[in-house]
């Protein structure tokens, strides 16, 4: 799975050799075949805080959904879960990313991403695959939650919101009015704030940041910057080559970017390939990106292929002169603090 079968299977994936595999936290010794199948998938998780040993846990990011809109049956909509001092907050809400999350749930043992769990959400932009699966966010066992739900979410997402609750009206009214002992879903179940540029949360050692990215005529669209404890996260969103960006992304720890590689953008055809070159970050400009920042990881995802052999971003980015620790990522790679700060922990391809 993700990283670990990258290094077992040699599937296409430079860290020569995976020498960095110690950065990313593979499935757990015993247990790398446990699947949603297995009987603990249909696990009801108790109510209640976060356990001791789950707020002394190192930050963990699950990349919950690698893809794009265009249908992959290997990689959900886009979507990174950050779990912090036992919480969980999602980046993105793409399709499949909820049935991701109750997948690392499993896979992994962290029970902060059992749906009525997850803290919260942030929505870098509105395009359908980063906020399709808001109704199953929401509607799944809605009455088990202990507080509401944060949902921060840019200029125009009130009127989604309305009409998801106009959506699952019938299933909540047939709920509430049969035999289920389940309360109604109500506004105020759900706490909506709209995103304005600035920090979004901060309490205790986690401090989440919104700024704003260029992803073409889509505005508003928003990067973000984590700093949970000594770690610090960037998560570009939708974006192409961005000074914004770079600026809030020198020194990360891990440094989640989205990308279309060059010989991809070069088969689309003209109308494409402008609105592309507009609209994302190409394999080249990424090194550019990346030789500015110099993130302790570089993690690829989002990626525009149009039928190009996925690994060749890897060679592009190199070629372009970027020879960094770089992931090419898949649904449910693991990454585990200390990501890999300081030129000590550097790795070239």
């Amino acid at each position: 799975m993700g990283f670990l079968n990258a290094c077992t299977e040699r599937r296409p994936m430079r860290w020569a050799g995976c020498a960095l595999l110690a950065l990313v936290v593979s499935l757990c010794s015993g247990c790398a075949a446990v699947a949603v199948s297995d009987r603990r998938g249909a696990v009801v998780e108790p109510a209640g805080p976060p356990s001791a040993a789950e707020r002394a846990a190192p930050t963990r990011i699950v990349m919950l959904g690698t893809g794009t809109p265009v249908p992959d049956a290997r990689r959900a909509g886009s979507g990174v879960a950050l779990i912090h001092r036992g919480e969980a907050w999602l980046f993105d809400l793409g399709a499949g990313v909820v049935r991701r999350a109750m997948e690392a749930r499993v896979t992994y043992e962290l029970p902060a991403l059992y749906p009525t769990r997850i803290r919260g959400a942030f929505l870098s932009h509105l395009h359908s695959d980063h906020v399709v699966d808001y109704p199953e966010l929401i509607a799944t066992l809605w009455w088990r939650r202990a507080a509401p739900l944060e949902i921060h979410a840019p200029t125009g997402f009130a009127a989604m919101h309305a009409a998801t609750l106009d959506f699952l009206a019938p299933d909540t009214a047939l709920r509430v009015g049969g035999a289920q002992p389940v309360s109604a879903l109500t506004p105020d179940r759900i706490a909506v704030a709209t995103i304005a540029p600035g920090v979004l949360v901060e309490e205790g050692d986690l401090r989440i940041e919104a700024f704003p990215v260029d992803h073409g005529d889509i505005e508003p669209a928003f990067g973000f910057r984590i700093e949970a404890g000594d770690a610090v996260i960037v998560i570009s969103g939708d974006t192409r080559y961005s000074e914004t960006l770079i600026e809030r992304a020198r020194g990360a720890d891990l440094l989640i970017h989205e990308v279309v590689p060059d010989a991809a953008l070069a088969s689309r055809p003209p109308l494409w390939r402008a609105y592309h070159a507009a609209a994302h970050t190409s394999a080249t400009d990424l090194a550019r990106v990346a030789q500015a920042v110099r993130p302790g990881v570089l993690v690829l995802t989002h990626g525009l292929y149009f039928g190009e052999p996925e690994a060749d971003v890897l060679d592009e980015i190199v070629a372009a002169g970027y020879g960094g620790p770089t992931v090419l990522a898949e649904d449910l790679d693991l990454f585990e603090a200390p990501f890999g700060r300081g030129p000590d922990r550097r790795r070239a391809h």
